[in-house]
């Protein structure tokens, strides 16, 4: 019998465990870059929007109090 067999089984285990925390961690990550992409591209179009109606001359005070409720 060999004697490093239950410690390379056991630093198989905690590699294997360690390749699924790493790769929760990379999904969770990604998750968040897209979530916050997302609200980039969002805070821009609202700021194009804005300046669109106020070239209008729309009054936009409700869309821009929408907006400043949705940042936070």
């Amino acid at each position: 019998m060999d004697a490093r067999g239950p410690e390379a089984s056991g630093g198989r285990a905690l590699r294997d465990v360690a390749e699924n925390l790493f790769q929760e961690l990379q999904e969770h990550f990604q998750a968040l870059t897209a979530t916050l992409n997302l609200r980039n591209i969002l805070f821009y179009l609202q700021k194009n929007v804005n300046d669109l109606m106020a070239q209008a001359g729309i009054d936009n005070l409700k869309t821009e109090q929408s907006f400043e409720n949705m940042k936070t």
